[in-house]
């Protein structure tokens, strides 16, 4: 199936959807599903372009590409667990210490960058939306799965939850499809692709010249008035 039979697909999907919110009297789900997802999708292009328009393989290369990645992981593994799974305290375990993990790398990716290339206003608002798009996940997940939510904290009527097993009522097939090629071809593909030309820019390393003589002079884009041993 491809991109272009599988989006057609997933919009026939949408008024099904629409439907069954609307009978629930709660459309959370399909905010979450059809805005907060592909919002944080099209983030991730975004900040791709972001990188490339910085030539990002010629200063900070393939090790910030890797951190990238790694932030992608961070948040992918909730995202299919929330498409695939039955939603309960262990999954929203999951996406909160995946989210305070996305954080701190989030942290450790603009320290690094700054080192050694300038991130731009847009580019920092571009991130505004990856880090905060997580946790609008959250909040919607937990306001459709409040019991366990509770549970997970030790109050409310139900008790926790911990198990692995597949959703009771699978999400429509042509919404997976479409969404996990979107993911590949517009997020994965992309990034590896960001990845290469860093690691071939540099002859084979993870760090170029321009980040290794950064690192060594104590460099901070973003503090351009600091100097080495910050005086």
């Amino acid at each position: 199936m491809s991109v272009t039979t599988a989006l057609p697909m997933a919009f026939t999907a949408v008024p099904a959807a629409t439907t069954l919110a609307t009978a629930a009297g709660d459309p959370t789900e399909l905010i979450l599903l059809y805005f907060i997802l592909p919002l944080w999708l099209l983030a991730g292009v975004a900040d791709w372009f972001c990188h490339r328009a910085a030539r990002i393989e010629q200063t900070t290369g393939a090790k910030e590409s890797l951190i990238h990645l790694l932030m992608f992981v961070e948040v992918g593994l909730p995202v299919l667990a929330c498409l695939f799974l039955r939603i309960n305290a262990l999954v929203i375990a999951v996406m909160v210490v995946c989210f305070f993990i996305h954080e701190l790398t989030a942290l450790w990716d603009v320290s690094y960058a700054t080192t050694a290339r300038v991130v731009t206003v847009l580019e920092q608002h571009v991130h505004s939306f990856l880090e905060m798009i997580p946790l609008m996940a959250i909040i919607a997940v937990v306001a459709l799965h409040w019991p366990q939510a509770m549970a997970l904290v030790g109050v409310g009527p139900e008790a926790a939850d911990f198990s692995l097993a597949w959703k009771d009522t699978p999400l429509p097939t042509a919404y997976l499809a479409t969404i996990l090629l979107v993911i590949l071809f517009f997020e994965i593909l992309p990034y590896l692709e960001e990845l290469w030309r860093g690691w071939r820019s540099a002859g084979g390393r993870l760090m170029p010249e321009a980040a290794r003589r950064a690192k060594a002079m104590g460099t901070d884009t973003l503090h351009p008035s600091r100097t080495v041993g910050g005086r």
